[in-house]
C-alpha cells in the first residue's frame, strides 16, 4: 500500500479520500453528510492507496504546535482486518515526529476502542458511538 497526503481540497486524492469517508460514515453508519463534511480546509489527509483506490484514510489537525489531533479514520469494507490503518497510523506517526509533534489525540467510536488501545492509544473521556 502506498500512502499519500494532501492538503489541497481540490486534488484527486482528496476527492477519493471524500468519496471513502462518504462510503463508510454517510452510507454505512448513517453520518448526516453536513456533520461529515466540515471543517475541511486546513487539516493534513492521508489515503492508503492500491491499483489507484484509496482504501483507508485519515485526517490530522494540528491543535497546537505539539499536538495534532486524527480524525475520519476509514477503511473501505473489504480491506478492513488487513492491517492497513496500522501502516496509515505508522507513517501519521513518522510524519508528527519529524514535524515536532509529541502528542496524538484523537475521538474513536466505542466499537473501535481495541484497536485504538493496540496502537499504544489510551482512553480519555465519555464514550462515543
Amino acid at each position: 500500500m502506498l500512502i499519500q497526503t494532501t492538503t489541497d481540497i481540490t486534488s484527486a486524492l482528496y476527492q477519493k479520500i471524500l468519496s471513502l469517508r462518504k462510503e463508510v460514515f454517510v452510507k454505512e453508519q448513517n453520518v448526516p453528510a453536513n456533520l461529515e463534511l466540515e471543517n475541511e480546509q486546513g487539516p493534513i489527509y492521508y489515503g492508503g492507496v492500491i491499483d489507484d483506490t484509496v482504501v483507508c484514510c485519515a485526517r490530522v489537525i494540528e491543535e497546537d504546535n505539539k499536538t495534532w489531533h486524527i480524525q475520519r479514520v476509514a477503511t473501505k469494507k473489504p480491506f478492513r482486518g488487513q492491517g492497513l490503518n496500522s501502516q496509515l497510523f505508522k507513517k501519521i506517526e513518522q510524519d508528527a515526529k519529524n514535524n515536532g509533534i509529541d502528542r496524538l489525540i484523537l475521538g474513536a467510536q466505542d466499537q473501535a476502542q481495541g484497536f485504538y488501545l493496540h496502537l499504544g492509544f489510551k482512553v480519555v473521556g465519555d464514550a462515543f458511538y
